[in-house]
Parts: structure tokens; sequence; C-alpha cells
């Protein structure tokens, strides 16, 4: 699929301020981390892939291609770039599952000939309401 090492070399963090409550810590520690991936200047990407991503995964990236996922759930810089680079490479994995060809099927005839039954039932049904013809 593709070099996770590799790919990991690729990524630049940045660390900033959470925001919230949270007292004092919060207010002088960067604990929230930024993760930044360029799709488009990936050398680890094919360009299927690169375009496999796009596709799957253009409502999170901006319009430079750039994905940008950011973690603050713990206190420590540490575990919360760990949790940010898990999720980026699990978005990744998703972004790269090749979907499924569909086979196309040809209907039942048993399918079609309920269908026709129904509405020649149907029909019968709506002709019977008419006022009989007296001619």
């Amino acid at each position: 699929m593709f070099d996770e090492k590799a790919i990991l070399e690729e990524l630049a963090f940045k660390a900033v301020r959470s925001s919230g409550s949270g007292g004092q810590h919060v207010n002088k520690v960067s604990s929230k981390i930024e993760l930044f991936f360029n799709v488009k200047d990936s050398l680890v990407l094919s360009d299927i892939q690169k375009h496999r991503i796009k596709s799957k995964l253009q409502n999170r990236l901006t319009k430079e291609d750039i994905l940008i996922l950011q973690c603050d759930e713990s206190r420590s810089q540490h575990r919360n770039k760990e949790i940010v680079i898990k999720r980026f490479l699990e978005l990744i994995k998703f972004g790269l599952i090749r979907p499924k060809r569909r086979l196309p099927t040809k209907t039942p005839r048993s399918v079609i000939r309920k269908r026709l039954n129904n509405k020649n039932r149907r029909s019968e049904t709506k002709a019977n309401r008419k006022k009989p013809d007296l001619e």
C-alpha cells in the first residue's frame, strides 16, 4: 500500500495553545498539536493514490490539497502527537481503499412477471370502478 515510515517523514507538526477552560496550565503550555500533510507534493504516494485520496477526503482538504488534523484531547503534547498520527494513518488507509467494481446483474424473470401481474391486477381494479357502458 504505502510506506508508513516514509510518509511520517513528510508530515509537518505545529504545537499551539489549546482553547477552552483549563486554568493556568492551558494558558502557558502549548499542548495542542496540528498535523499538516501536503497530498499534492507527497513523494511516497503514487499519482493514482493521490487522486484517490483527493476524491475520498475532498471535504477534509484545503484548496492547496493540504490535510490538516489537530488534537488537544490530552494535557501532554507527546500523547496528542501520537493520537493525531494514529488518526492520520487511519484516514490515509481509508482514503486508499479501492472501491469494489459493481457487477451489473440482470433482473430475474420472476420479478418482471410479478410486477406485470400487479400492474394488470391494479388496472382491472381501476377499470371495475367505472360506470358500466350501457350501449
